[in-house]
């Protein structure tokens, strides 16, 4: 994490804080004129017990937690990859709690009007027609939705959950940069820097006597239980855009921290006015939608129309009343730089009241007077546009060159209406925690407001972003280059909060159900799927390549040629590899294996399975515990992360397979003894089985269903790869025959690698699908694994071993290739009647009055 670079300056005294010296000329949190402040004198006391190798090892942890613990923010567009690592500071930033009152009540009032001018503008106007407003200010706006103008809102509570981004001026007062009202992001992350800082700074954290957050998220979660039709047990979700947002990770640390179902557009459907839930068991009807998505985004029917993310009828379901959204339709209006100005105005109009907690200076230019004063003094503000929108980056006039700054006076001349200009603030500075050295960082805040009876409830903490240049921290929750936990302190000890019940609440006692969401249900198949393609292929190529590498005699040329084979079966080698003659395969093997791991470009390889898995576990993480997740974000990194593939010797990429393996088996262990045996899990357990199937089967044709020169060697590989060896050895010695080899891997129901065995589970999860109560014969999905299973019980294994004239086991090949059929079959079936429970979405672009098509942009920047 970067540091501002000191100018000279007076050092606060004492320990790790010794070496720290703020800037000048600005305002900083730490010191004031060489002493530290009253309020950190207890942190700073407290901290000087730390070493500083104790503080680095205790930081290398709580990172290592971050890493464990999946937190990540996904950058749309970075070409550096979409997905990186949360970068958390060591140090909080403190706060008096008498200063953050103060915040508090100015924020509790901003979201108050905030809320006002949404009810009216939505609803009466009078502040259009009472010349308050410009109208440009509102119907230009991209963010104000005509269908949604008197939208049946309860309470008239528009805004439910509001964000302020705060930073200091020069004197150290507080003021707001930006509004955040469509779906403000960044609660989660605050909540999850804490529970970081709070466990590597124990001690710490208890004597400085720190407000804790859960009390903010409990009436976040009460206050939308109480708007609910449905008073006994409401159903909230949380609506996602789904894992290409760039706050995913928030989104499900949020739903599964308040209780909360995460869907995504797909999973809900609208009938009869009534917005529905689609599971497994069927549609359940949805009270309240905790959005994270755009509003434009909402409603391919009546808002965007490109839009795959909404669901087609929500704006009408909201204007019949029988659905409440948080925050409601529209709010990304409040949005508008351009409004800034007013909101004083506005204050008095609506609370007869000032603003408390002052907006940071701007000027409208649709304003004639402000017009002239932005143009006379271009080049010491910055330029936003009025509304925001995608690629639109603050103009620094300052950094403009005289032509620059002349043809943007013409520009903002042209339509001055779509431009705003605000003073330059550079915020405080504040200690950070870089490799070891204590420095000073820009620091801006962004928190939070949720409604809580007729006002609003501020969040005694917040997510405080870190640079080492003023600009760069932006108003997005995820600017700047890194965060801090922020530490509201207490006069008193604080009494622990938390989001459970009451001792004594009555509780409904119950077990498995089926609302398990079909596109959940869908996830978590391919999820178990993907895990198993994953791990049969990794010990198919540890097989080959522990013969290939060894000197034993015991593994003969016969096995490594199969082995070959059944890779090439599989996709791992390329057919023009395989069409080489002898010789010229031998000299590209080792680069062809090493692909075959870790080239992310072929389909086959494991890099792209693991790659793979990890998208569609990161669809259901909200499914996944702790643990199992903790695995899952483990698996395949040392795959991953290899950046000069060609470089790792074939001994390191044998080692490499074994941990992954072993990754892989500890994954599949937490399923077995964690998951409780409700719809989620046997989806998931369904995916794995019918995959160890398939690769069950392609590879028991591929080494047997011709016979080899000296099998020996093809069957002793095949009992490795399928984890049976030491069960075969305890049954029949050391003597290696195929008819007990297939029994074991075939018709064996008490094997977990046998095929039998997975159609005997397939058969039971199958059997506890739901279904109508009117069906009373067998399924589609049940006749097939019967028929499956029926058949591999009847099999004679003496039979299938016999070689016929044509140096062919036919009996084999059959029995093998029926049951291929009838797997696949088993996977469409279930996919047709339990995972598409609706048709592929298609855009629907909107026609604007030119006539043209409009296509709208699809930015991703979080608010």
């Amino acid at each position: 994490m970067s540091v501002v670079t000191p100018v000279s300056g007076p050092k606060p005294p004492g320990g790790l804080l010794a070496e720290y010296q703020p800037p000048v000329g600005t305002f900083d949190e730490l010191v004031d004129g060489g002493v530290i402040r009253p309020h950190w004198q207890q942190f700073a006391s407290s901290l000087s017990e730390i070493t500083a190798p104790e503080l680095l090892e205790r930081w290398e942890q709580a990172r290592r937690v971050i890493r464990e613990n999946g937190v990540t923010y996904n950058v749309h567009g970075d070409p550096a990859g979409m997905t990186r690592p949360w970068e958390l500071d060591a140090l909080p930033l403190l706060v008096q709690g008498s200063e953050w009152n103060k915040l508090s009540a100015g924020l509790t009032q901003r979201a108050t009007l905030l809320n006002l001018i949404l009810a009216d503008l939505y609803g009466q106007q009078r502040l259009l027609a009472e010349g308050l407003l410009p109208p440009e200010l509102v119907l230009a706006h991209p963010g104000f939705l005509r269908p949604c103008h008197g939208l049946s809102v309860p309470r008239s509570r528009y805004l439910y959950i509001y964000a302020g981004h705060l930073a200091r001026d020069n004197s150290g007062n507080w003021m707001v940069m930006a509004d955040r009202a469509r779906g403000p992001t960044g609660a989660g992350y605050a909540l999850e820097n804490r529970i970081v800082i709070s466990r590597m700074l124990p001690d710490v954290f208890r004597d400085a006597q720190v407000e804790r957050l859960a009390k903010f998220f409990l009436t976040f979660r009460e206050t939308l239980q109480a708007v609910a039709h449905a008073q006994d047990n409401p159903r909230i979700v949380l609506l996602t855009p789904g894992p290409a947002s760039p706050t995913y990770f928030e989104d499900a640390y949020i739903a599964r921290y308040l209780g909360f179902a995460l869907v995504e557009g797909g999973d809900l459907t609208v009938r009869d006015d009534h917005v529905y839930l689609k599971t497994l068991g069927g549609l359940l009807k949805v009270d309240v939608i905790l959005r994270r998505l755009r509003d434009e985004e909402c409603d391919p029917l009546e808002l965007r129309g490109d839009s795959l993310h909404g669901i087609p009828g929500l704006v009408h379901a909201a204007r019949s009343g029988h659905v409440v959204l948080a925050n409601a339709l529209g709010c990304s209006v409040l949005e508008s730089h351009a409004l800034i100005p007013f909101l004083p105005t506005l204050a008095r109009y609506f609370l007869r009241e000032d603003l408390l907690l002052p907006s940071v200076r701007t000027w409208w230019c649709g304003d004639g007077e402000s017009l002239q004063l932005v143009l006379d003094n271009l080049q010491e503000l910055v330029i936003k546009p009025s509304f925001p929108g995608p690629g639109l980056s603050p103009i620094y006039g300052a950094r403009l060159t005289k032509e620059q700054l002349s043809e943007w006076r013409a520009k903002i001349k042209c339509a001055p209406q779509n431009y705003v200009a605000q003073e330059l603030v550079s915020g405080s500075t504040a200690p950070v925690w870089n490799n070891g050295v204590m420095g000073p960082s820009h620091v801006a805040v962004r928190t939070f407001a949720v409604a809580k009876g007729d006002s609003y409830e501020v969040m005694p903490g917040g997510l405080a972003r870190v640079s080492t240049t003023p600009d760069a921290l932006g108003e997005s929750a995820l600017g700047g280059q890194g965060s801090k936990d922020v530490w509201v302190l207490a006069d008193s000890p604080v009494t622990p909060v938390t989001l459970l019940h009451p001792a004594g609440t009555p509780v409904v006692v119950q077990r498995s159900s089926n609302d398990l969401p079909s596109r959940v249900a869908d996830n978590l198949y391919w999820l178990g799927r993907h895990v198993e393609r994953a791990e049969s292929s990794a010990r198919i190529l540890r097989s080959f390549i522990t013969r290939y590498t060894s000197e034993s005699g015991m593994h003969g040329p016969q096995s490594l040629g199969t082995l070959l084979h059944v890779l090439a079966e599989l996709g791992q080698l390329r057919p023009e590899f395989m069409a080489l003659p002898p010789s010229a395969q031998f000299a590209q093997l080792e680069s062809e294996l090493i692909a075959g791991v870790f080239d992310p470009k072929k389909t086959a390889s494991i890099a792209s399975m693991l790659s793979m898995l990890r998208r569609t576990a990161a669809t259901v993480r909200d499914r996944i515990s702790i643990d199992s997740w903790r695995i899952l974000n483990r698996l395949g990194q040392e795959v991953l992360a290899q950046v000069k593939p060609d470089d790792v010797p074939l001994a390191d990429v044998l080692s490499i397979l074994n941990r992954l393996i072993l990754d892989i088996s500890a994954f599949s262990g937490m399923g077995t003894e964690s998951m409780t045996r409700g719809p989620g899990w046997r989806f998931l357990d369904m995916g794995r089985r019918l995959e160890r199937s398939l690769h069950g089967l392609i590879l028991l044709k591929s080494t047997l269903a011709i016979p080899a020169a000296e099998e020996d060697s093809v069957f002793e590989a095949l009992l490795e790869i399928a984890d049976s060896s030491m069960t075969y050895r305890s049954r029949y010695l050391t003597t290696l025959q195929l008819p007990p080899l297939l029994d074991l891997l075939i018709t064996d129901e008490t094997n977990p690698r046998a095929i039998a065995f997975q159609l005997a589970a397939l058969g039971s999860h199958v059997d506890a699908l739901p279904r109508s109560a009117s069906q009373l014969l067998l399924t589609s999905e049940q006749r097939i694994v019967l028929s499956a299973l029926t058949d591999v019980r009847l099999s004679d294994v003496y039979a299938l071993a016999e070689v016929e004239k044509d140096g062919h086991r036919r009996q084999l090949e059959a029995l093998l290739a029926r049951s291929a059929d009838q797997l696949r079959a088993l996977s469409d079936e279930i996919t047709r009647h339990y995972l598409i429970h609706a048709g592929p979405s298609r855009q629907m672009n909107e026609i604007r009055p030119s006539g043209r098509l409009y296509f709208p942009d699809n930015d991703l920047s979080p608010s």
